[in-house]
């Protein structure tokens, strides 16, 4: 099958990945930070030695500033409902966000009569601006999904972060479509807080994801329990990551993606990921842009983006599409609102949804090619 959905999670998975989660499981399958043994201090190695590696990778302060979880939904719960908010507290964030934002952000409506304003814009810089302006005074909390999950639009955080600054706001950057696909520097950037999942431009398993924390906002853990250490405390331990990770990490996850980032490494890095899925992305939008019956939404400019691309076809809905293209084709694309409905009655196209087409380190330009052929022979076949 020809794979184009890797903006869900990356596909195929490097040999030298699968091969870590296996060693783990095989070779010291055992709970790290719960015993002395050598298999114990062996997994606890590996989960050190991954936190130093994504820290340096992501400009966070040090490895305890890397904290684990399932996926990127967990850690944003955690930033978002674990933020010290008080009633009635401000908080901005934008309507291209994922779902894994709006729900946590509807919660603190609901449960703190927080005030959420949603910005938005055409391109990722007047989405920018737009934030910049709804950041009054007062403003605790701003959310920004650096890059769409649809449109593959990238938001520049400078303004955003000097802003944040300047009226003490606490700046939270869900990277899941931008982690391994370009630089990011939490310093650098002003970023306070930093969730990706470890599943897509990091290469890793899925059931991996991070919250990387640039200093102490005072988040209240959202899980209890055990930590390995302290255990005399009645409360989670103030020291990190534990704070942050009760019960065992997922070892074999966490190992492959330290893999993951080796294997990123070993593609060029991020510099030339991003190159490659720009000229895949570029071959994309050209091929499909001058169909009078396709229409793609966002910019057909393959600057400012993410290899992330999605269009409609005049006359077939986005589900119809994707399955004449899975069946016929042997292509796989994501069709539906892509877990972004404010995004998608922002475009109005709510109704029959999209089908995103996005493309990995990994992606073929003779694929890509075929790809825009396909699309081209269902747009002709229906009108």
């Amino acid at each position: 099958m020809r794979y184009f959905d890797q903006a869900a999670t990356s596909f195929p998975m490097a040999k030298a990945v699968a091969d870590a989660v296996s060693e783990a499981i095989l070779a010291y399958g055992a709970n790290p930070g719960r015993g002395g043994h050598k298999l114990a201090r062996q997994a606890a190695d590996t989960l050190f030695q991954a936190r130093k590696r994504l820290a340096a990778f992501f400009g966070a302060p040090g490895p305890e500033h890397i904290w684990f979880y399932p996926n990127a939904t967990y850690a944003l719960n955690q930033a978002i409902l674990g933020f010290p908010l008080q009633q009635g507290d401000r908080v901005v964030s934008t309507a291209f966000e994922h779902n894994s934002v709006l729900r946590p952000l509807h919660i603190l409506e609901k449960e703190k009569q927080a005030t959420i304003v949603y910005a938005s814009g055409k391109t990722g810089d007047e989405t920018a601006a737009a934030v910049v302006e709804a950041m009054t005074p007062g403003t605790r909390l701003v959310v920004i999904n650096h890059a769409s999950n649809v449109t593959g639009e990238i938001v520049p955080l400078k303004p955003i972060a000097t802003k944040a600054k300047e009226i003490g706001a606490v700046l939270l950057v869900d990277a899941s479509q931008t982690a391994g696909k370009i630089a990011i520097d939490m310093e650098q950037d002003g970023i306070d807080l930093l969730a990706c999942p470890g599943h897509k431009g990091l290469l890793g398993p899925q059931g991996t994801g991070l919250l990387a924390a640039a200093r102490d906002v005072g988040l209240k853990p959202l899980v209890h329990g055990g930590t390995g250490h302290y255990s005399e405390h009645p409360e989670q331990p103030d020291k990190w990551p534990e704070r942050y990770e009760a019960g065992t990490a997922n070892t074999p996850g966490i190992a492959g993606l330290l893999a993951g980032l080796q294997e990123l490494e070993r593609l060029g890095g991020v510099e030339a990921v991003h190159a490659h899925e720009m000229e895949a992305t570029r071959i994309f939008l050209e091929g499909i842009s001058n169909h009078e019956h396709v229409h793609v939404v966002g910019s057909l400019s393959p600057q400012g983006r993410v290899a992330v691309v999605s269009f409609a076809i005049d006359g077939v809905s986005s589900q119809e599409t994707a399955m004449i293209l899975d069946e016929h084709y042997d292509m796989a694309v994501r069709a539906g609102l892509h877990c972004a409905p404010k995004l998608h009655n922002w475009y109005k196209t709510a109704e029959d949804g999209l089908v995103r087409a996005s493309f990995g380190p990994y992606t073929k330009q003779e694929d890509v090619s075929a790809l825009v052929d396909a699309i081209t022979d269902i747009a002709d076949a229906f009108r």
